[in-house]
């Protein structure tokens, strides 16, 4: 029994200590210790004895004070741009995953792609003693840098890189999966073809792609017009607006390649508003390949990211950092592909 006494409650709860587990099982505290961080040298009997004492008074491991006492929280931050977005979603899932798998647990947050708020988010998980960062977000300014430079613990950005390629990365290569889509809509007879593009101060998703379309433009002698370039903010209604100004023009597109499945599907959705057809009067294609690509009508055409994996592979990259392990590359890039559905086909003769 536990002494009624002031020491013991708290606001009306019961305080338990591994000392009265230790008492009430009649082994050492340090046995204790050993059989709640599942060390193997401990007899089966007494182990037994452990988990029965811990059932019967009810007591759980303070995570806080294990940490202060290993200097280890065993916590990763997540700082995740748009915690609406499938894609980010699906990241979140494939580091889950891999955190579980190394008795790491994850405190995520959303940063909605606001700089103030992702130094403000990274600062945050910095006083609840992670032991880790993995920073899913836009362009890595030297704020970012700063704000990791005191950390003291490992970085890894995930879906995102820095242009100096500074900071541990898993991600893909942007520049060549626009490049990719672009020339399979010039490999389908396009000529007059038009980009719905992100921010080009975001180095992935909006520069790197935007290089990609001019590479393909250029490489297939087409030259790149002033007026069939918009700049979206990766959202739906970004990628209708987009592709209004399209529809505007003099000479419209035969075919659009938008930055992310939300653009891409806003855009269809102007075609069809006006009245035209997708792919037959206007193709599209975009990249991201998200769960809304097979949902939309016609079904979207798209560079696949494989999400789940940077997700993974971003875990498995800072678990060796936080452990000291060998990494052999830091800057990791990982392959994507094109699968084509019904959004994009031949150009009219």
């Amino acid at each position: 029994m536990l002494p009624n006494n002031s020491s013991y409650w708290r606001e009306g709860t019961v305080t338990v200590t591994i000392y009265d587990v230790a008492r009430e099982a009649g082994v050492s505290m340090a046995t204790v210790s050993r059989v709640v961080n599942n060390n193997p040298n401990v007899k089966p009997q007494t182990r037994k004895k452990v988990y029965e004492a811990i059932e019967r008074l009810g007591y759980r491991p303070n995570a806080v004070a294990r940490g202060l006492a290993s200097k280890k929280t065993t916590t990763v931050g997540v700082v995740i741009p748009d915690i609406s977005n499938s894609n980010f979603a699906e990241v979140a899932r494939g580091i889950e995953d891999i955190a579980n798998m190394y008795h790491y647990n994850i405190i995520l947050c959303s940063a909605d792609k606001r700089k103030e708020k992702e130094i403000r988010v990274i600062n945050t998980l910095l006083e609840k003693q992670v032991d880790g960062l993995l920073f899913m977000g836009g362009a890595v300014t030297e704020e970012h840098k700063q704000a990791f430079k005191t950390a003291n613990v490992p970085v890894v950005l995930c879906a995102t890189t820095d242009e100096q390629n500074e900071i541990p990365s898993v991600d893909i290569d942007h520049e060549a999966a626009a490049y990719d889509a672009v020339k399979t809509l010039i490999g389908q007879g396009h000529r007059d073809i038009a980009m719905i593009s992100g921010t080009l101060q975001d180095p992935s998703n909006g520069y790197a792609r935007y290089q990609g379309y001019k590479r393909a433009l250029q490489e297939a002698g087409i030259a790149e017009r002033e007026d069939f370039v918009r700049i979206g903010n990766y959202r739906y209604e970004s990628g209708v607006e987009a592709m209004g100004h399209f529809l505007e023009l003099d000479k419209l597109p035969t075919a659009v390649f938008a930055a992310t499945d939300e653009m891409a599907i806003g855009a269809i959705h102007a075609i069809q508003d006006k009245g035209l057809a997708v792919p037959g009067d206007i193709s599209v294609i975009s990249v991201d390949n998200s769960r809304m690509a097979e949902m939309v009508r016609p079904t979207l055409s798209a560079v696949a990211q494989p999400m789940y994996d940077i997700g993974a592979v971003s875990m498995r990259l800072l678990t060796k950092l936080m452990k000291k392990e060998p990494v052999e590359q830091a800057k990791v890039v990982l392959p994507h592909d094109i699968v084509k559905r019904n959004s994009a086909g031949a150009a009219k003769a």
